[in-house]
């Protein structure tokens, strides 16, 4: 028996283990299943791994895309090493560790999606980029390749950020883009949302949370009342979870 699993903590919130459940049942693949491993402390995750001998391939999540990779034997160049961060694990032939980072290519994948479903190109489009955690390197990484300017926003001002309070009438005419990819709104917190002016924004903007649970977050249901745009992080995670499927059988 194949298993793959998802790492983090905590995983009530997570999405894994039905999606890639019922895609083995839809499409008749066997021999495998997908099971949540929470790890509270990443320094446990050698004895997770040599717990579960079966396992081949690993989804990880928050708090632990960072701070699995001294663990690894080797980062994917185009992505994982890049990126410095990790979604993706594959448990090579030999017993060695590979990292990638398939948010990269979800994030992207459904961004250029959904603005060719709009009809706006990334062309002069500028972006608010909301958190600066594992999953915004990500985030960074695609708007650099499709050349979208970015700014980022965290509750501490720093020389490379600036915080909430930053965001005056001025900055939010003039981003378009705002991507929110903080836990913030997340099941079972569905009362919270990331703290910017709202009121401010207008039919000019597009809202992409990287929350999936709830389908309409806070942060979305506020620009929605303000005519924005809204796109939510489903479709990024099923692109993802593909993409991944798609390494952890590729030959190696």
């Amino acid at each position: 028996m194949r298993l793959f699993a998802l790492i983090g903590f905590p995983l009530t919130h997570s999405f894994s283990k039905k999606y890639f459940t019922e895609k083995f049942e839809k499409e008749g693949i066997s021999g495998c299943r997908y099971e949540l491993l929470e790890l509270p402390n990443y320094q446990d995750f050698p004895q997770l791994i040599a717990a579960h001998p079966d396992l081949v391939g690993l989804n990880v999540t928050i708090p632990h895309k960072q701070n699995v990779i001294p663990f690894l034997d080797e980062l994917d160049a185009a992505s994982a090493a890049r990126i410095g961060a990790v979604n993706t694990i594959k448990i090579l032939p030999n017993g060695k560790l590979k990292g990638y980072n398939t948010d990269y290519y979800g994030f992207r994948s459904s961004l250029e999606q959904w603005l060719d479903s709009l009809q706006r190109t990334p062309v002069n489009l500028k972006a608010l980029v909301l958190g600066n955690g594992g999953a915004a390197r990500a985030v960074f990484a695609a708007l650099n390749d499709l050349q979208i300017a970015y700014q980022v926003v965290s509750r501490q001002k720093t020389e490379t950020t600036i915080s909430y309070d930053d965001l005056t009438e001025e900055v939010i005419h003039s981003h378009s883009l705002i991507i929110n990819t903080s836990p913030v709104g997340t099941y079972p917190k569905v009362e919270d949302c990331p703290a910017i002016p709202y009121h401010l924004l207008g039919e000019q903007h597009l809202l992409y949370d990287l929350v999936y649970n709830p389908a309409e977050t806070l942060f979305l249901q506020k620009g929605k009342e303000q005519n924005a745009q809204t796109h939510n992080g489903l479709p990024m995670l099923h692109l993802q979870a593909e993409k991944a499927w798609e390494i952890w059988n590729a030959a190696q």
